[in-house]
């Protein structure tokens, strides 16, 4: 991949340039706080960002920066780098964007700014001990889950980490969006799991009739008015088309919750992130038992609904 330059000055490496990896660490992490970046593309943080664009940007594993600290770099290396660095300043292009991957549950994707840069806590939901325990979790045995449908896939990731998780699973994956599905076919291709993952165009559960699932994923857009007026420049570059949910962010998933019973089978459940609409969504909804799971990394945005408490609230 080659990067644009974003002065008239041709890029070039000073002479006392960084000459290592950790020389150019500490150099980005200079950087970027000047510039009072954004994060949250992957990353959450100025060191954590500098890292990820440099291991990326060399072809490393990204796992761990300090072992290869202290490896010098060649000419066109330090140039690489150096182009990055400075574009990831000038354009506010999330770094995923500027080297086209994107990291989920450690399984890479191809991304671009057709698509948003996946960052679900679904994905770390599904790959941990409520779906992949071995007592039985919300789903039951994994391997008896047959039918599976993601709502608004986008890049396509969380189809293929539902096919990496259910092995017997033929998964439906809509996306209104064309453009956001030419990215999906080319992370279902990459993946090997192509058999079993059928991508939609469409409108949520328009392109697939009365068919009905197991376990329905849905990370629809869901940033309110107000959070789409003040995003950051990184946010800027993302579809608005896959951020935005209306006046309060519910727009989506009342829809979502109005179809989903009709596609739910009987044991089924419906596993939806929200962003931080919680308090709204159970004031609208107080008949159903919504479940709130959490990550690592988030608190009462992505909750649980079987097919039992819809039907409970009727």
């Amino acid at each position: 991949m080659s990067v644009k330059k974003h002065s008239r000055r041709k890029s070039a490496v000073p002479t006392r340039a960084p000459a290592t990896i950790r020389d150019f660490l500490r150099y980005a992490v200079k950087r970027f706080t000047a510039a009072k970046l954004a994060f949250g593309h992957g990353t959450d943080n100025t060191r954590d960002e500098a890292a990820f664009l440099i291991l990326e940007g060399l072809h490393l594993p990204i796992d761990e920066i300090d072992p290869v600290l202290g490896k010098k770099l060649t000419a066109a290396e330090r140039r690489r780098l150096m182009d990055l660095i400075e574009a990831r300043i000038a354009t506010r292009k999330p770094a995923a964007y500027l080297l086209h991957r994107a990291y989920v549950g450690g399984v890479p994707f191809y991304v671009d700014d057709r698509v948003i840069v996946p960052r679900s806590f679904i994905g770390e939901i599904i790959r941990g001990p409520l779906f992949q325990g071995e007592q039985p979790g919300l789903i039951g045995d994994p391997a008896e889950v047959r039918r599976v449908l993601d709502l608004c896939t986008g890049s396509g990731c969380l189809a293929v980490l539902a096919a990496h998780a259910f092995p017997k699973a033929r998964i439906d994956a809509t996306e209104l969006s064309a453009e956001a599905l030419e990215v999906a076919r080319r992370n279902v291709a990459e993946s090997g799991l192509a058999s079993r993952i059928r991508l939609l165009q469409g409108d949520l559960f328009a392109p697939v009739a009365t068919e009905r699932y197991d376990l329905i994923l849905a990370n629809p857009p869901y940033v309110d008015a107000k959070g789409m007026a003040a995003l950051p420049a990184e946010y800027r570059h993302e579809p608005a088309l896959a951020l935005a949910g209306g006046a309060d962010g519910l727009a989506i998933i009342r829809r979502i919750l109005a179809e989903v019973p009709a596609h739910l089978t009987a044991r089924g459940g419906l596993l939806c992130e929200i962003g931080r609409g919680k308090a709204l969504l159970e004031a609208e909804f107080p008949r159903l038992p919504f479940l709130w799971l959490d990550t690592a990394a988030s608190r009462g945005e992505v909750f649980w609904l079987e097919a039992e408490g819809f039907r409970r609230r009727s």
